[in-house]
């Protein structure tokens, strides 16, 4: 293809990409919003979404559920959304539902459903052999203006014995003794913390700057510093066709994972973003791949042409093909480093219909992508870069070391989640690793070995050793480990909480332990507000932690949350990007 035809082309496809994904922000809310502060000022019209759904529970003559919500004029419900089930269950152990005659409707967001206006009044069949039960209650809608809620969920505690049906927080009944005191209240801790339903375009806008930010992180500056100085010389027909093959790269990339992400959820297994991180075999195999670049910028390692079809030498390939796999590794790196920005964004865009979901992630495509396409479009941006020399060799070298330095956090995170042995038996692979690439350069006996050695490597790497101890024996000094029965016994006797959702591969989390949680002044902060500090460790998958995420309205972690020893006062979610002066504000707040 003509270099000024494929410019020409390039040119419209990024236009119509980012016409659509405007169309897109702007369709589901039906007004012509022009602006993230038009959106923000739209926001405020809407109801908070337990003011425009109310519901009330009561047991039936025959024994079963009848749930009802009031319903605000101008807002509707959806009939599909409707599901019931015993609290700690997934969806496959959902409770049948009698559902009343409901209003056919062309809906923007979900098609032909049917919907509830006024009120929605049906009936739970409850188990036979059921006494006192905690239930799950979600339900899903809309306001005729345009915002569409997330999912929400209610807990209720029904007991057939006594006839009575009361709110509750999630996870087994309470003992008869805490249920009155507190079933109202942790109904408020775990979901009225959750933020506000947002807009799509104000999802989308901070999905975009979340994507600007991990061309930052220590993990993709270096793979992407290197190509952004290949613009500085060449062909700018051949720079644009790099930029939007790095586009193309990198959305497709986002937008596989929101598919999976999506199709594991409606499967009934709750993931939030970096599920796949709980995976040792996956924390390990990316272990390899900064290795592997780290060794290939060093120069210890020499990428032939029979290799460009693996791992990091797609990257290095000639020819767009190189810069959409430069998108693609960039994304895959970028996994361990997700921005403070992205929490909110996607966990509304997880909660949505496909369209919607996909375009936020479609956004932080655009975000991550956006530098380098900018660069690859502007002469003028070209213009302020460095002019390739032998310079360029000795930066290869140094960024080699951050990538080093990667592989070995990521060994000690598949040490947390599978034992010491496991990171052994991988630190060593890597070495052979190492080693046999090195071979490789050499002949017949030499090259065999080396083969024999990556063979040894990639058997090192699904070495399993014994796990980690317990949670309760490896929580830091000063802290309790998280469940929701020690959550509801802390809070039922009175007692200040903080709960610190948490995980080893989110560096985040780490971030804001070492410069501010776990400080001296902040251990000695919480003593003195007597608040417990309770740990919920998500570096392993662990279906209850995911649900309490969930509930405050997540996708991801870190999550903290501060609960009142006051009963009656709303628990506080604190931001994911932490500084001394908010912990300090809301250990003041407990004080109170």
């Amino acid at each position: 293809m003509d270099a000024t035809i494929f410019a020409r082309w390039a040119r419209t496809l990024s236009t119509g990409l980012f016409t659509l994904l405007l169309l897109l922000a702007l369709s589901p809310t039906g007004q012509a919003q022009n602006s993230l502060a038009a959106a923000l000022q739209a926001q405020s019209e809407f109801l908070p979404v337990r003011e425009a759904y109310r519901l009330d529970g009561a047991l039936t003559p025959d024994g079963n559920l009848r749930l009802y919500w009031q319903i605000t004029e101008g807002y509707y419900l959806y009939q599909h959304a409707f599901k019931v089930r015993p609290s700690g269950t997934t969806s496959a152990e959902q409770l049948a539902i009698t559902f009343p005659p409901a209003i056919a409707k062309t809906d923007e967001f979900f098609g032909d459903v049917s919907v509830y206006y006024g009120a929605a009044d049906l009936v739970a069949t409850l188990p036979e052999s059921a006494d006192a039960m905690t239930l799950a209650v979600t339900y899903q809608g809309c306001a005729d203006a345009g915002l569409c809620y997330p999912p929400e969920t209610d807990y209720l505690l029904v007991n057939v014995a006594t006839g009575s049906v009361s709110p509750t927080g999630p996870g087994e009944p309470l003992s008869a003794g805490q249920s009155a005191s507190i079933s109202a209240t942790l109904s408020d801790s775990s979901k009225q913390s959750a933020p506000a339903s947002m807009s799509l375009i104000i999802a989308m806008g901070l999905a975009f700057l979340g994507g600007l930010i991990l061309n930052a992180m220590p993990c993709v500056f270096p793979i992407l510093s290197l190509k952004v100085l290949g613009f500085a010389t060449g062909d700018p027909a051949e720079h644009l066709r790099h930029g939007i093959a790095y586009l193309i790269g990198v959305v497709s990339s986002f937008v596989l994972i929101a598919s999976v992400l999506i199709s594991l959820q409606t499967a009934g297994r709750w993931v939030g973003w970096g599920f796949q991180l709980q995976s040792t075999g996956f924390v390990i195999g990316l272990a390899y791949l900064f290795t592997l670049m780290g060794l290939s910028l060093s120069g210890l390692v020499l990428l032939g042409s029979r290799w460009m079809n693996l791992g990091a030498g797609l990257a290095a390939a000639p020819g767009t093909r190189g810069s959409f796999f430069t998108g693609v590794l960039a994304v895959v790196v970028a996994s361990p480093c997700t921005a403070p920005f992205m929490g909110s964004a996607l966990g509304f865009a997880l909660t949505q219909p496909a369209l919607p979901a996909l375009s936020i992630f479609v956004s932080l495509g655009v975000g991550m992508a956006a530098p380098m396409v900018a660069i690859s479009m502007s002469k003028t941006a070209r213009g302020w870069l460095p002019k390739p020399g032998v310079w360029m060799e000795t930066l290869k070298q140094v960024m080699a070391f951050p990538l080093y330095l990667t592989a070995v956090w990521l060994l000690w995170v598949a040490g947390k989640q599978s034992g010491v042995d496991t990171m052994a038996a991988a630190a060593a692979g890597l070495v052979l690793l190492a080693l046999g690439l090195t071979l490789l350069r050499g002949q017949n006996i030499a090259k065999m070995t080396g083969v024999a050695a990556i063979v040894g490597a990639l058997l090192l790497a699904g070495v399993r050793g014994e796990a980690p101890l317990s949670a309760e024996n490896t929580t830091r000094a000063g802290t309790v480990s998280w469940s929701r029965e020690a959550l509801n016994s802390l809070r039922a006797s009175g007692t200040p909480v903080f709960v610190d959702v948490t995980a080893d591969w989110c560096i985040t989390c780490l971030a804001n332990e070492q410069a501010v949680l776990f400080t001296d002044e902040m251990t000695e902060a919480f003593a003195e507000a007597g608040v417990t500090y309770m740990v919920a460790d998500w570096t392993n998958y662990d279906p209850a932690i995911g649900e309490f995420v969930r509930e405050h309205g997540r996708n991801g972690i870190p999550l903290y949350v501060m609960y009142p020893g006051d009963l009656q006062s709303e628990p506080v979610m604190l931001p994911q990007l932490l500084t001394r002066h908010i912990v300090s504000e809301a250990l003041d707040r407990v004080r109170r």
